[in-house]
């Protein structure tokens, strides 16, 4: 695992939902955004992180890119719950899914670029 480059996509996805949350927040118009922004930035910090990292077996970037989704992501939705704006329980659905979605992300770069 590539400490480095996880905690740079960590902060980059968590700058992009924390930024959605509170655009969100101030834009009610938003908010019917948030599952698939969250998501895609999610995907994002996932593609990053492969990028990132130095070249490594799919398992390790796929990981690498979940756990930098699912931090981004659960930090993004902790935001918006202590904003008033999801109920909690959202947090282990979102995070689940943003997860999966930073995997996909990590995986994918490694799939496309055959590395």
């Amino acid at each position: 695992m590539n400490v480095f480059a996880l905690a740079l996509s960590t902060i980059g996805g968590t700058v992009l939902q924390v930024a959605m949350v509170v655009l969100g927040h101030r834009q009610p118009a938003v908010k019917k955004w948030y599952a698939v922004g969250g998501m895609g930035f999610s995907l994002l910090a996932g593609i990053a992180y492969g990028a990132l990292a130095p070249a490594g077996t799919m398992a390790d970037l796929a990981t690498g890119g979940a756990l930098a989704g699912g931090l981004c992501g659960l930090i993004g939705i902790v935001v918006s719950f202590l904003l008033g704006d999801v109920p909690w329980t959202l947090m282990l659905l979102g995070t689940a899914s943003s997860t999966v979605t930073g995997l996909l992300g990590g995986a994918f770069l490694r799939w496309l670029t055959g590395r």
